[in-house]
């Protein structure tokens, strides 16, 4: 029969060795990410996508602009589809004495109906983003749902990239929306794709202030 003393202290063991595994596989976790973090010693500026059919990727942008503004950085961001209803992001950023917020859309493609109108205010929308991407005082650009104007055909890719790519050294741009290319993929530093699930759209819910607008 076990006794109560030899319980306790196989117990008292096994809690021991099940302490010591978890020590022994972060010490070696903690090697290897040591080694990855000493290994990643460049300093430049980035092109991130954020793509995928799934909600938020507008909103990831936006909480790397509060990042940067947080940072003291100047931020610049460029709305290309929505149109002039606020959103909360923008009546909370407007103010801040880094940030310059455009809104250059009319709303979706669908709701237009006019695409010699859409390519007009696209270009006017890409000439606002360029004089931002020309200007290495802003630290950060958005180009919050360009996707869709080079999809479209609105603006030329070739183009779009090559005044991308001739940024100041340090600025980061962040490009959002859906179906992004594969040259755009290519081109990009980081690329995240946001996998749609589930959407409370679907299920006949409105759009909600705080959450979608």
């Amino acid at each position: 029969m076990i006794s109560r003393h030899d319980s306790a202290m196989t117990s008292a063991n096994s809690f021991l060795s099940k302490s010591d595994r978890h020590r022994r596989r972060m010490q070696k976790k903690k090697t290897v990410v040591d080694a990855s973090i000493k290994r990643a010693d460049k300093d430049q500026g980035l092109l991130l996508l954020l793509t995928g059919n799934g909600k938020g990727k507008s909103s990831s942008a936006f909480g790397m602009a509060a990042r940067a503004l947080g940072h003291g950085m100047r931020v610049g961001v460029v709305q290309f589809i929505k149109g002039c209803n606020d959103t909360g992001e923008e009546v909370f950023f407007r103010d801040h004495k880094n940030m310059t917020w455009h809104v250059t859309g009319e709303g979706f493609t669908w709701e237009t109906q006019n695409r010699a109108r859409d390519i007009g205010m696209a270009e006017r929308g890409w000439q606002l983003a360029c004089d931002m991407l020309t200007d290495e005082s802003y630290g950060l650009v958005i180009l919050d749902e360009l996707t869709y104007l080079l999809n479209y055909g609105y603006l030329d890719t070739d183009k779009v990239l090559a005044d991308i790519q001739a940024r100041p050294a340090m600025q980061h741009v962040v490009v959002t929306g859906r179906a992004a290319s594969d040259v755009l993929r290519e081109v990009a530093d980081t690329v995240s794709e946001i996998q749609d699930i589930k959407h409370a759209f679907r299920a006949g819910i409105r759009a909600q202030e705080g959450v979608d607008l």
